[in-house]
């Protein structure tokens, strides 16, 4: 089995030991986007921000990323107090984002409501630009309209979930995972080290990132 960004990286334990099963990490195939001089981010002066505790990991692995790229990242972290699922009642910034490009690193975007919530506290203490990258975008009830009219410049996605019916936003970029499923594949079936798919070299773009629309082969 071979999946791509789990909620819970647990849940690889629950196949049983005859099904292997492989977790991808997505933002591999975004990290080249934000790294690119097109993007232009300040390459002394980026953060990239968890929009929680639990998220503070993948954001790390994601700044380590950037780093190999050639762009000098510093990490933040936001703090949530909840009324009730998808309600937020306060945010806290733990780092410092003032005069900052932001990118706020999260798996997933289900109703974009919290997302919108920590872009709109990014600004208030100062962010130059802010954009967001989510392996899936779930994007349901209200989130392509919260999208639209937030602060992102941008926000990120693979398609891993398929945007049919969900509406459209031009602040929205879809890059595709086929590549880097097919390079699993390839590396499952002829017994070679998937975590090589992985190893970024300095100056060295991945070779699977691209927008949905080009041709995947």
């Amino acid at each position: 089995v071979v999946a791509v960004d789990l909620h819970c990286g647990q849940i690889q334990g629950f196949f049983g030991p005859n099904t292997p099963c492989d977790n991808l990490d997505g933002s591999v195939v975004a990290l080249p986007y934000f790294a690119s001089t097109e993007l232009a981010l300040d390459r002394n002066n980026t953060v990239v921000v968890s929009p929680d505790a639990g998220g503070v990991y993948r954001a790390k692995n994601f700044r380590e990323g950037l780093l190999a790229m050639g762009l000098n990242a510093k990490l933040a972290m936001i703090i949530k107090q909840r009324e009730a699922a998808n309600q937020i009642k306060q945010m806290d910034l733990v780092g410092d984002v003032e005069g900052c490009d932001c990118i706020i690193v999260d798996d997933m975007i289900d109703t974009a409501g919290t997302l919108c919530k920590a872009a709109e506290e990014l600004k208030k203490r100062g962010a130059k630009r802010i954009y967001a990258f989510a392996t899936h975008g779930v994007f349901s009830g209200p989130a392509i309209d919260r999208i639209n009219q937030s602060q992102f410049e941008k926000v990120v996605v693979c398609n891993t979930i398929p945007m049919d019916g969900k509406g459209h936003s031009d602040k929205i970029l879809v890059l595709s995972v086929a590549q880097l499923l097919a390079k699993a594949m390839e590396s499952i079936h002829f017994r070679k080290s998937i975590s090589k798919l992985f190893t970024l070299q300095p100056g060295k773009l991945p070779l699977f990132t691209k927008p949905v629309g080009d041709h995947d082969e």
